[in-house]
This record gives C-alpha cells, sequence and structure tokens, in this order.
C-alpha cells in the first residue's frame, strides 16, 4: 500500500515542478515565409477549408475534405501524396536551425520519421504541414504520468484493476486514519 504513495508523492512533486516541460514539449513548425504571389483557387464544394502557406520548398497549398487534410499542387491542383527525402532533410534543416542544442544533426530519414543525432524522433505531416518532436525527456515524462495513473504493466485490463485497488486502498487508508482521529478525542476528551 505504501508503494502507490510513495509513486504519487513522487510524480506528483515532479508534475507541480514541471522540470524539462518547455523543452520536451516545445511546438516544432514549420518555417514559413511570407507568400509572394496572390493566387486565388477555384474551390471545390468537398473542400471544408483552405491554407496556402510558404516553406522553404516553396508554397504549399492545404485543402480539407470529409476524409482529412491533402497537400494539393498550387498548379495543378493534384495531390502531393510525399515528398522526397531531400525535401524533407531541407524542411526539417530549416525548421530545427533555431535550436542546433536540441535537435542536432538528421541522421537518419524513414519515410515522415526523422530521427536527430541528439535523439530526437520527429514526425513530418505532409498534408497537415507539421512537425511533431519527441526525445528521451518526453519518453521519461510520460514514463512518470504512467507511474502517476498506475499505468503500470501498459495492459489496460489489468492497470485498470491497479487503480481501483489503488483508490480503495487510499479510501481505507483515509477512513482509518478517520476513525484512529475520532478515537484519539475521545481518549483525550
Amino acid at each position: 500500500m505504501i508503494f502507490p504513495f510513495v509513486a504519487w508523492t513522487i510524480t506528483g512533486v515532479y508534475f507541480f515542478i514541471k522540470p524539462g516541460y518547455k523543452a520536451a514539449y516545445e511546438s516544432l513548425p514549420i518555417k514559413t515565409y511570407p507568400l509572394i504571389e496572390d493566387m486565388q483557387y477555384k474551390g471545390n464544394e468537398t473542400w471544408l477549408e483552405t491554407r496556402r502557406i510558404r516553406s522553404i520548398l516553396g508554397t504549399h497549398l492545404l485543402i480539407k475534405n470529409d476524409k482529412g487534410w491533402q497537400q494539393r499542387d498550387p498548379t495543378t491542383l493534384n495531390v502531393v501524396t510525399a515528398p522526397t527525402k531531400i525535401q524533407i532533410e531541407t524542411l526539417l534543416k530549416d525548421a530545427i536551425a533555431h535550436n542546433p542544442l536540441r535537435y542536432g544533426n538528421i541522421i537518419s530519414i524513414d519515410g515522415l520519421k526523422i530521427v536527430t543525432d541528439t535523439n530526437i524522433r520527429i514526425s513530418l505531416n505532409w498534408s497537415k504541414m507539421s512537425l511533431y518532436q519527441q526525445g528521451k525527456d518526453t519518453d521519461f515524462i510520460n514514463r512518470m504520468y504512467k507511474i502517476h495513473y498506475l499505468q503500470w504493466t501498459g495492459i489496460d485490463s489489468i492497470d485498470k484493476v491497479l487503480g481501483i485497488v489503488g483508490l480503495a486502498l487510499v479510501l481505507l487508508l483515509a477512513f482509518l486514519g478517520l476513525i484512529m482521529a475520532i478515537g484519539y478525542k475521545k481518549i483525550i476528551g
């Protein structure tokens, strides 16, 4: 019964202080530049939303329809399904240049997953032109979260039972403490 309390206390203090959160959950946006041309697009009735941005690769037309986001060629309006490895490297080098201590240099590109020499894993969402970064610090904070919320095994059914048992033990301990406090007052009073 003491182990969940110790775990909750340590992780609770960590979540209160939040050391390393800023870097671990830093937003890593695609670096954008001012648009040079003013293009008007004849919208399609299936398009729910459009965005136009300019990156180091040029102008990107992003459209949202009932199936989600797509990147389209601004001239032909054809779907651009995936960038080349060179395009990914160029886009990423431009995005991570602001913080070389955290991101370092790109060492591998596998599809839309990038790894740097500082062990930061970056995912590119080409359809939305967005990046997500995660490192050892993010992994550590996620582990602390799992410990705090009694997600110890990674198996949902077992973790739910552990959570219920842990909460029941906390209530039992609170009840016993209340009984002892009332009994102590009766002895003294």
